[in-house]
């Protein structure tokens, strides 16, 4: 006997998929709100907030530092030779410099971590949701929220800044290390970061780490508590939360570039 395959029609496809999508904003949010108003009132637990500070934020300076250094070196290995073919070639400085402030440095930081910590996130959250460790702390009248979200929330917010401040400053010398050797002068290089990037650029481009760090810890926090299925779902919840997570980043850069920088 023949088996018919249910046919799948893209109408409904994109419906369901548009309901996800709802459903997914409308958990983001509701537990934004949750997580703010323990912060609000003070509900929070220092010491594992402490903790989470220390596996979000210290633990990812190396990565930072290696992916922003090369980042700033590539920048400058093509510009730098573009602008001294130019005669322009005291603006590499600048260039790099802006660019990382502006875009690459909050950028690189925000993937980076999501996808070291949203990853994680979920996973320890989601073993502790299979394994019923979730509803035990309910049962001690200890609200999940408060517990388990409010201190990544505040070390995401608190550690991106930080660190997004690191892969400017290291990007920047990264680049630096390549342009001079092209031929770009040393006074030069500096001089055109000085020329170039304000301090309105560095604290723009941190406040689009801020946004970046609650986007991971939000995701990452929410596939945790969504977990189901056992192991397999907690494998399903880790990717699931590093794609959504670099794929919000991205489009939350753009609207924030246009917003910050649009008319500069």
């Amino acid at each position: 006997m023949q088996t018919r395959v249910p046919v799948r029609y893209p109408f409904v496809n994109l419906a369901e998929q548009a309901t996800q999508l709802v459903l997914f904003v409308g958990d983001v949010g509701i537990l934004l709100a949750q997580a703010l108003g323990f912060v609000f009132r003070g509900r929070w637990e220092a010491r594992e907030t402490i903790l989470q500070m220390a596996l979000i934020g210290a633990q990812a300076v190396p990565m930072v530092v290696i992916t922003s250094g090369f980042t700033g070196a590539v920048l400058a290995l093509y510009s730098a030779k573009l602008m001294i073919e130019f005669g322009v070639g005291s603006l590499a400085g600048g260039a790099v410099a802006l660019a990382m402030a502006r875009e690459l440095g909050p950028v690189v930081t925000g993937v980076v971590v999501a996808a070291r910590s949203a990853s994680a996130i979920a996973a320890e959250i989601g073993s502790m949701k299979v394994t019923e460790q979730v509803d035990a702390l309910r049962a001690l009248a200890v609200p999940p929220v408060q517990y388990l979200v409010v201190p990544r929330l505040i070390a995401c917010l608190t550690m991106l800044p930080v660190l997004g401040a690191l892969a400017f400053v290291v990007g920047t010398f990264g680049g630096y290390a390549v342009a001079v050797p092209i031929g770009v002068s040393s006074t030069a290089y500096l001089l055109g970061v000085r020329e170039l990037v304000d301090t309105y650029d560095v604290f723009a481009g941190l406040l689009k780490t801020v946004v970046f760090g609650a986007i991971i810890a939000l995701v990452g926090c929410r596939a945790g508590l969504r977990t189901e299925g056992g192991a397999a779902g907690v494998g399903r919840a880790t990717t699931n939360s590093v794609v959504v997570a670099v794929l919000l980043i991205y489009v939350a850069n753009f609207f924030l570039a246009y917003l910050l920088f649009g008319g500069r």
